[in-house]
């Protein structure tokens, strides 16, 4: 099986109807990362903006958008089934179909969540600098959850199942590359069920 992009990849399992599995199986890490960008913005008490990088079919962007201090919450994501979903199920919101990392935005967010997206760029290192310059808000907080990576053995063999690129860091390579981006107060911890396989990294631009 030759290599595809993980748009192209994406864009068929939404098709088929695959992407309320990854909701399903994404839902509890994703659950403790957004407690973690409401904590930070109640303890602050500020409104803030916020945006789902490789949304799917935009399922965490609506949970973003009801939380009361949240002024606009949207999502964007390279496959255009996804965006179709997202756009079907929620017709007022905002997604839009963008490639990464050659997409920059129009404006900065106070929250980033992304959810099972930065290890399938060749050079995730390069995006969290992205982020950090050209996406996020002083103050603002990256939370990002990483499924494949050295210490997640069962992940291992996934781009070769899937067919696709990965690129595959370790724990402390991916605190590194935050580091190295210009984080501060980075966090880090395994979420989710079923042994806790996500790996959930924060960091806030200080």
């Amino acid at each position: 099986m030759g290599i595809r992009k993980a748009t192209e990849v994406f864009h068929d399992w939404a098709l088929a109807g695959k992407d309320k599995g990854m909701e399903k199986g994404h839902s509890s890490a994703v659950a403790e990362m957004l407690t973690f960008i409401f904590q930070q913005a109640e303890k602050s008490q500020k409104e803030f903006t916020a945006i789902d990088v490789g949304c799917g079919n935009g399922w965490v962007v609506r949970l973003l958008d009801k939380h009361p201090l949240c002024t606009s919450a949207e999502g964007v994501d390279g496959a255009n089934a996804m965006i179709q979903k997202a756009k079907e199920i929620d017709s007022e919101g905002n997604y839009s179909v963008c490639l990464l990392p050659e997409f920059s935005p129009t404006k900065r967010y106070d929250m980033i969540h992304s959810m099972e997206f930065l290890y399938y760029l060749k050079d995730p290192k390069s995006m969290l600098k992205l982020f950090f310059d050209n996406w996020i808000s002083q103050d603002g907080w990256l939370v990002v959850g990483i499924d494949h990576y050295k210490e997640n053995e069962d992940s291992l063999s996934w781009p070769e199942q899937v067919g696709v690129h990965m690129t595959t860091l370790s724990t402390p390579e991916w605190l590194d590359a935050w580091q190295e981006a210009g984080f501060s107060n980075i966090t880090t911890w395994q979420a989710g069920e079923k042994g806790q396989v996500t790996l959930v990294i924060t960091g806030q631009k200080k």
